[in-house]
């Protein structure tokens, strides 16, 4: 699986620690805790490498230097990403969705506890796959 890793600048502020990678201009984030702010910067850096695959954006070569004086008083963190696995678990999310039904028919399904979404999905694979 592939994995890559980009350099994040935490930056001390009064109430944690914002985020920010120079690699990915407006991909920002913030943690209270360094932990968090980690945590936060994963979660941030995954979306946005995401929506750019997504968008067919070219995705930049993870910088592997910053110059010390711009980094001066901040934290330089490594964070690594999966994006093949972050896009499968977007894929998979569950959504919901609105659907409109007879009243007769939806007290009728519900008497017998019927699924109605696990009736949509199973009757939507079905239909793609004839």
């Amino acid at each position: 699986m592939k994995k890559v890793t980009y350099l994040a600048i935490l930056e001390p502020a009064s109430t944690g620690y914002s985020v920010y990678f120079p690699d990915f201009p407006g991909c920002i984030s913030f943690g209270e805790t360094i932990d968090k702010a980690n945590a936060m910067a994963q979660e941030a850096l995954s979306l946005h490498y995401y929506g750019m695959e997504k968008d067919g954006d070219t995705i930049p070569s993870p910088t592997q230097t910053l110059d010390p004086e711009a980094t001066k008083g901040n934290l330089v963190c490594p964070i690594t990403i999966y994006p093949e696995l972050y896009s499968e678990e977007r894929r998979n999310r569950r959504v919901k969705t609105n659907t409109t039904i007879p009243a007769w028919l939806k007290e009728k399904a519900e008497a017998q506890g019927i699924n109605f979404s696990r009736i949509l999905e199973t009757a939507l694979l079905e239909r793609l796959e004839s």
